[in-house]
């Protein structure tokens, strides 16, 4: 998404001239691009996670894991990864550091953040929804959830869980529990659009759930497995069958944003966007950056 904008310094005052300055720059890295993370293991059992630019280029990003799947962001740009064999989630840096952040665990998949920053796990397994602080301390925020597979937030931080008996179940803050969708066959990624749209996937199709109840189809491909939402409102989705990841634009035109490759199987089980740098921390420092410009201008006026 590009801006233009016109305007005048002559008789704009410093203040309004300094505003107006990081407005723009605030304006514009509302869509600033992000990189795309994925997973994915070969048949023997030996994962990776990988990067994929805005132009869809692939790097490996760290390797030697077990089948990863889940992957989630916290907001320091830490990446969580849902490791399913080995029973354990491993924290990664920015640049890459790996830690175990919890371990022990019976069949990791689907990871997601709350508003306050705690760590949700969908622990196939034993059919458990854990929370976990930021310091590693786990307890069980729900049980006898069948075979969980993803997890999601909406803005009112209420939990979204898939499970493989194809229902989606909304659980409040409150740890409430009411049914949301079902009869989805295969459910196994969920992620919301910022207009607080829940979507799904299942075997051969995209779902639209706007409202409890009211499911739709969006797209159809041949086994889609794991989606994710840039900060522009594009849906990215991993296809089994393909090995392609699609991207779809808000109205729904499809095109195919990269090609999938590794090991044996081509397929991402599990798909998230780095995080954008928030806005007002971009707005802050154009209003500083453009004031000390202006300051300098206005003393070299003088000399």
């Amino acid at each position: 998404m590009k801006f233009k904008f016109k305007f005048h310094w002559v008789g704009c005052h410093l203040f309004g001239g300094v505003i107006c300055a990081g407005t723009i720059l605030l304006l514009s890295s509302s869509a600033q691009a992000q990189n795309l993370f994925a997973t994915g293991s070969t048949a023997s059992g030996s994962g990776s996670v990988y990067e994929f630019t805005p132009g869809g280029v692939q790097s490996t990003f760290a390797s030697g894991l077990g089948q990863p799947e889940g992957l989630a962001f916290n907001s320091a740009g830490d990446l969580f990864v849902a490791d399913f064999f080995s029973g354990t989630i491993y924290e990664f840096t920015p640049g890459g550091v790996q830690s175990t952040f919890a371990s022990g665990l019976n069949h990791p998949t689907g990871l997601a953040f709350n508003s306050a920053g705690d760590l949700f796990e969908a622990d196939y397994g034993s059919s458990r929804i854990y929370e976990f602080t930021s310091s590693g301390t786990k307890s069980t925020f729900a049980s006898y959830v069948t075979s969980p597979e993803a997890l999601a937030f909406n803005s009112a931080d209420d939990l979204f869980v898939a499970g493989q008996d194809g229902e989606i179940i909304e659980i409040t803050p409150s740890r409430v529990q009411s049914g949301y969708a079902d009869s989805l066959a295969g459910l196994s990624g969920l992620s919301f659009n910022s207009a607080g749209e829940l979507f799904a996937v299942g075997v051969g199709d995209i779902y639209q759930i706007p409202s409890c109840g009211v499911v739709s189809t969006f797209a159809s491909l041949a086994h889609p497995v794991a989606l994710a939402f840039d900060n522009a409102g594009n849906l990215f989705v991993s296809d089994a069958v393909s090995g392609n990841i699609y991207e779809f634009t808000p109205g729904g035109v499809q095109s195919t944003f990269s090609t999938f490759t590794y090991g044996l199987s081509p397929v991402a089980f599990g798909l998230a966007f780095q995080l954008a740098p928030e806005p007002s921390v971009l707005g802050l420092l154009a209003v500083a950056a453009t004031a000390f410009f202006v300051r300098r201008h206005r003393s070299s006026a003088f000399l």
